[in-house]
């Protein structure tokens, strides 16, 4: 999770899973902040005691959320891109459609993490490295991916895939304008189009 030291994790228990997926549900849909843990346990069926006997406060119910969140997101990532066509440049476009798919099942509200840092911005926070740490490794992808079309621009090229991807999302949970992730895609498409036409001409 980026050059952050990886949080503390709690084993799951059957009674734990279900704090989770209820906690997981209110955050997103309420806010981390909104929710208490009472209403997580009611939700989840267990005791308060319980809740906290297994997670032993809610930061750390924040923590598990969102890393279970960014572990999900990169296997549905990673098969994304193991099943996408050789070419560089449309393992970058994999992203996107990724993306796009993620979040029509997943985020209707727009990303977990831009969210969440919305409401968590202290880095002492222990669920602060999780979002933060999602970010540099989605540059990190992008920077490493377009390295195989343009090695000496990787850097400022994945900096602009990010800015389209995440600027993508945020509009995508705002419901700025239709189908933002595809137009995010569109423009990819165009700027990774304009680095093949400047290396043929090379």
């Amino acid at each position: 999770m980026g050059t952050t030291e990886k949080p503390r994790r709690v084993t799951m228990t059957p009674a734990a899973l279900r704090v989770l997926e209820a906690a997981t549900r209110l955050f997103y849909e309420r806010g981390i902040h909104a929710v208490g843990v009472d209403l997580i346990a009611a939700e989840a069926g267990v005791t308060k005691k319980t809740l906290y006997d297994r997670f032993g406060s809610k930061e750390q119910v924040v923590v598990e959320y969102l890393a279970d969140r960014d572990e999900r997101w990169r296997v549905f990532l990673a098969r994304c891109l193991d099943a996408a066509p050789p070419a560089p440049s449309a393992r970058v476009l994999a992203v996107f459609d990724a993306s796009r798919a993620w979040s029509a099942e997943n985020s209707p509200k727009g990303c977990t993490m831009v969210n969440a840092h919305a409401e968590i911005s202290d880095p002492s926070h222990p669920a602060y490295p999780i979002i933060t740490g999602q970010k540099e490794w989605m540059l990190g992808l992008f920077t490493r991916l377009v390295g195989d079309i343009s090695p000496e621009g990787a850097e400022g090229l994945g900096r602009t895939l990010m800015l389209l991807h995440e600027g993508a999302f945020v509009a995508h949970g705002l419901h700025v304008f239709p189908d933002p992730l595809a137009h995010a895609r569109e423009q990819a498409e165009v700027l990774l189009a304009a680095l093949g036409d400047t290396a043929a001409r090379r």
